[in-house]
């Protein structure tokens, strides 16, 4: 590939990681299948919406309880539903191995960069975590995208992330702004991006720190309310931005129950609510929400189309 083409690659990936990173659901049929028909419709949905970035098979997708196989097959089918309408950012991980396994074939299927879920490792050190990272980028030959779900790190190992060549951004889902305020200015200097890792809720504080763009699972039901966020913070409203995120906080808070066994539960019962069935959580998530948790969604989803 000339060095344009790989150039203008990780521009169009950059550009896509400052807007909205939506991470769709894996709707399941009877049988507890990936139902690959409601998948390509749920991509088609978000794509015609404008989300900018599509992550297939991350966590809202429910990346930790999906085989190797079904992962493939939602990257596949993510891929050829977008139809070039968006970014199409790979979820890989676990084992190295298996990560530039399933990197290699999803971009074989047409995803345009690779998003590497933090690795979960019990044993695994800090340095050594920026190391998988880093040769997960080595080995890919698109954009790679570094989801770091700990405030473990170094200042000097997410300055290794956001310096090398194929790195076009880190996901930080850390709650710790003082942390991701001293990675900023120390790579002011890089072009990597730093992506709110943490959602709507999250994102106006990661915004005034210096990160650009957010990652969503609320896009699955509302895309159109996500979009109004990303315009009101990408034009440096924050009162606008925080009145739309109030507008829809109790959902989020429902998404925290159990521990945030709850997350992804919220976001596809809402969808059954609204008419689209996707199939029960797989465990260990929570499977159902509890009667009064379903009355309190249906009154927050009555609010948000009233």
């Amino acid at each position: 590939m000339r060095t344009t083409e790989v150039t203008d690659r990780m521009v169009f990936v950059r550009t896509a990681l400052k807007g909205i990173s939506g991470v769709p659901v894996t709707p399941y049929d009877a049988n507890g299948q990936i139902d690959e028909t409601l998948l390509a419709g749920v991509i088609v949905r978000l794509a015609d919406a404008g989300i900018h970035n599509l992550m297939a098979a991350g966590n809202t997708g429910e990346f930790f309880s999906l085989s190797i196989e079904e992962i493939r097959r939602v990257h596949a089918v993510t891929a050829e539903a977008a139809n070039g309408k968006c970014l199409v950012s790979a979820a890989v991980g676990r084992s190295l191995i298996e990560a530039k396994a399933l990197a290699r074939d999803a971009i074989a299927a047409g995803a345009g960069a690779i998003m590497g879920h933090h690795p979960m490792d019990p044993f695994a050190g800090p340095a050594a975590q920026a190391d998988y990272f880093l040769a997960l980028a080595d080995a890919s030959t698109v954009p790679v995208i570094a989801y770091v779900r700990t405030d473990t790190f170094s200042v000097d190992d997410f300055r290794r992330l956001a310096s090398h060549g194929n790195i076009a951004g880190i996901k930080f889902a850390s709650t710790n702004l003082m942390l991701l305020a001293e990675v900023i200015r120390s790579t002011e200097d890089l072009p990597a991006i730093w992506v709110c890792g943490l959602a709507e809720a999250w994102a106006p504080a990661f915004y005034a720190v210096g990160a650009e763009g957010f990652t969503s699972g609320f896009v699955n039901v509302f895309p159109e309310i996500s979009l109004k966020v990303h315009a009101a913070l990408a034009a440096g409203d924050f009162a606008a931005a925080r009145k739309l995120i109030n507008g829809f906080s109790r959902f989020e808070e429902l998404r925290t129950h159990y521990r945030n066994g709850s997350n992804v539960t919220v976001v596809k019962e809402a969808l059954t609510i609204m008419g689209t069935e996707v199939g029960a959580v797989r465990l260990p998530g929570v499977p159902h929400l509890s009667e009064g948790e379903r009355t309190v969604l249906r009154s927050i989803i009555a609010a948000q189309v009233a």
